[in-house]
């Protein structure tokens, strides 16, 4: 996964979650780690959280017109190291 994902937009007073499905490039590996770097300041993590395939990232905040950031890093079980970065958009609804 190299081109950087842009997720659907939110308002800056949603909490919203957003996923990110590795299978594709998993084959028959799986996510033993999963971290999000390089945040953009000014969004907020809530949470974060991973499957065997799929990450997620619980995210609040933002500035209305902001652009934000964010690089998520799995570890494999083979022992591959993969990362994307995606950008979300926030704007008042």
């Amino acid at each position: 996964m190299t081109d950087m994902l842009l997720w659907p937009s939110k308002d800056p007073n949603e909490v919203l979650d957003y996923q990110i499905d590795w299978s594709e490039v998993l084959d028959v590996d799986t996510i033993t780690a999963s971290a999000w770097t390089n945040i953009t300041s000014g969004i907020t993590i809530v949470s974060t959280a991973n499957t065997s395939t799929r990450t997620v990232i619980w995210l609040s905040g933002g500035s209305n017109g902001g652009a934000y950031k964010m690089t998520n890093r799995i570890t494999t079980s083979a022992g591959r190291i993969m990362d994307q970065t995606i950008r979300i958009e926030v704007w008042e609804k």
